[in-house]
């Protein structure tokens, strides 16, 4: 949706969980020398100053990244927080990486980038803060865009999936853009990340997704407390053709929010 502006949510628990995946994910992939593309299929601006007046509207971050770092849940050697370190050398304590940046900073200079965001705003702030010779933004549609770019080159490569599920019929896109995907790039490494609702929307999803077969299908779901001053219940991540050694490394960013 082009009213989405993650900026209201950066920084936030769910976040958290989706880059600290993320991080672990990419850091295995990166097991093996040979290249790989990163592709994304709603990447937001890419960075977020958490001192921004949209940032203080919802003060998410308070209870995501500035809890868990003043309450050391985030260990300072883990390739999430070694990212965030490195963006907050460069761009001052109060910024906060989007998955684009968090991406970048781990990818090594033979990997390569595909970013899609259709937001008039935030595509022009992505191509601000990301631009580099291995890295393409594409203003489009970040369903469309990413199967028209698959198979890319290097075929080895990750897609996460991130919308907004402003839109109740979001859910089913993106089960079925997932089937999708999958027949026109099939080794391809998955990353979905979804909202854990009291009202059950999400299980259209999850339900679609867990009965499909899908190759090395994996779940996680975390909960929240009502502290966290969050409308959701949860943080949720499916996962497709996870690299090997994954799994350990996701279950310790779980661990985080115990």
């Amino acid at each position: 949706m082009l009213s989405y502006q993650h900026i209201y949510h950066a920084g936030n628990l769910p976040d958290i969980h989706k880059h600290a995946a993320l991080a672990v994910i990419l850091t295995r992939m990166m097991a093996k020398d040979k290249p790989f593309t990163y592709m994304e299929t709603h990447a937001g601006r890419g960075l977020y100053d958490l001192s921004s007046k949209e940032a203080a509207k919802t003060g998410e971050f308070r209870t995501g990244i500035e809890a868990l770092l003043r309450e050391h849940k985030i260990p300072p050697s883990h390739p999430y927080a070694r990212a965030v370190a490195k963006v907050r050398e460069k761009h001052g304590p109060q910024s906060y990486p989007g998955s684009p940046a968090i991406a970048r900073e781990l990818l090594r200079f033979h990997d390569r980038m595909q970013l899609m965001e259709l937001h008039p705003q935030e595509h022009a702030a992505l191509s601000a803060h990301m631009s580099a010779p291995n890295i393409k933004i594409h203003k489009r549609d970040g369903y469309e865009g990413a199967l028209a770019l698959s198979p890319p080159v290097p075929r080895r490569g990750m897609l996460l999936i991130d919308p907004s599920y402003e839109v109740k019929t979001e859910y089913a896109q993106a089960a079925e853009f997932v089937r999708a995907i999958l027949k026109k790039w099939p080794e391809v490494t998955i990353l979905l990340w979804y909202p854990v609702l009291t009202a059950g929307l999400h299980t259209v999803l999850t339900d679609t997704l867990a009965q499909a077969n899908l190759p090395g299908f994996w779940q996680q779901e975390v909960l929240f407390t009502e502290a966290s001053g969050l409308r959701l219940r949860g943080s949720g991540l499916i996962g497709i053709n996870l690299p090997f050694g994954a799994e350990p490394g996701l279950e310790e960013v779980r661990g985080w929010f115990v």
